[in-house]
């Protein structure tokens, strides 16, 4: 089986409100929707990368561009199988990780449709229903903080993650640690806003019995992340310092981290990311699966991987309403009671894009056809 079309759309939409991290602050989220015809199934996939370069140097338009210039034409020559079940099907296009989880997941979608099969019962998943939590951006004061995470405990998330940043973070973790006591799992994320010279203050979290401390330090230090751990008692947890199998060798070996966040977006696709979830398996270190304030699409993505095994810290995934009004997906993922999510049994992604939603919120489209047989 071939990719005969694919159709690339740039879509934006509100979010139901601001989230902010320390590295900026969003109002909306624009995405890339990849759409792909195979022997009459479609085949769905969702570029995680942001508007601006503050994750990753990766953005909606350079995806945009790489994909359209590079890979959806090799893609269109390739079969689909191939490009479902390999590491890295485009080897030739240096970096962009991202468009290519994208594409590979249009491949996945198509494939394991065509066998009948669930993406998650593809991948070798094991659970039903996962367990999610909730990431909470940065208020504008703790009281408006503190509000809001009453709301998600009320509605069942199983953890809270907070955003941090210097002058936003002790003082804030200790008024939520008064507040809800012992029976709230906490997580801190950072996005890399510190330095190794803030280790003494960053032991300050050790106090409040955080579940971890997410990317304290800059992405590309997986040194002082190591020297950090042994000054610290909370665990470490990386996200952008493992773009790949090869630095999160590193981190595992150097112990840089107890915790992995996995996000197929970040190292370049479920096949790695499968990778990533047994090398971190075999090591004893439990992951989770991150979220990118993804749609529907890449969601149903996400919860069919952390169905697997070693996905035993609750993810970054949330319900639907949880960011959108109205999501790209019919229906949308619904938060069950003990804050879980359902896993898609349907065919591939298991899904139903809402086609109304889709054209509502989509900014520009292009349709790349393949070569004829």
């Amino acid at each position: 089986m071939r990719l005969e079309r694919l159709e690339i759309r740039h879509v934006r939409l509100p979010l139901v409100a601001p989230f902010e991290t320390s590295l900026g602050r969003l109002l909306t989220k624009d995405a890339v929707i990849l759409r792909g015809e195979a022997e009459g199934l479609v085949g769905w996939g969702e570029v995680a990368a942001w508007s601006d370069p503050w994750y990753s140097y990766e953005t909606v338009q350079t995806s945009l561009y790489v994909l359209t210039r590079y890979l959806v034409p090799l893609a269109l020559r390739a079969e689909v199988a191939d490009a479902a079940t390999t590491p890295d099907p485009w080897p030739t296009v240096r970096g962009y990780p991202m468009a290519k989880a994208a594409l590979q997941c249009v491949a996945l979608d198509l494939l394991a449709q065509e066998r009948g099969q669930s993406l998650a019962h593809w991948l070798g998943g094991r659970r039903s229903e996962v367990p999610v939590g909730i990431s909470l951006g940065i208020e504008g004061s703790i009281d408006r903080l503190l509000e809001r995470i009453g709301t998600a405990q009320e509605a069942g998330y199983q953890r809270v993650k907070l955003k941090i940043r210097p002058g936003w973070d002790i003082a804030v973790l200790r008024a939520v640690r008064e507040r809800f006591g012992d029976l709230l799992q906490i997580a801190g994320d950072a996005n890399g806003a510190y330095c190794l010279e803030d280790a003494d203050h960053l032991a300050q979290v050790d106090a409040f019995e955080l579940s971890m401390l997410e990317q304290p330090l800059q992405h590309d230090d997986i040194d002082d992340h190591a020297e950090l751990a042994r000054r610290i008692a909370t665990p470490i947890c990386l996200d952008e310092s493992l773009p790949t199998l090869g630095t999160a060798r590193q981190a595992l070996a150097t112990r840089a981290c107890r915790v992995v966040n996995i996000k197929p977006g970040r190292v370049g696709g479920i096949v790695v990311a499968q990778q990533l979830h047994n090398l971190c398996a075999a090591a004893g270190v439990p992951v989770f699966c991150g979220g990118m304030l993804e749609t529907g699409i890449g969601r149903a993505a996400n919860v069919a991987l952390a169905s697997l095994a070693n996905f035993t810290i609750p993810g970054d995934l949330s319900a639907s309403d949880r960011y959108f009004h109205r999501d790209l997906i019919a229906p949308p993922f619904v938060l069950l009671d003990g804050g879980l999510l359902k896993v898609p049994t349907g065919p591939g992604l298991g899904v139903a894009v809402d086609e109304e939603a889709l054209e509502a919120v989509t900014v520009r489209r292009r349709k790349l056809n393949g070569a004829p047989p």
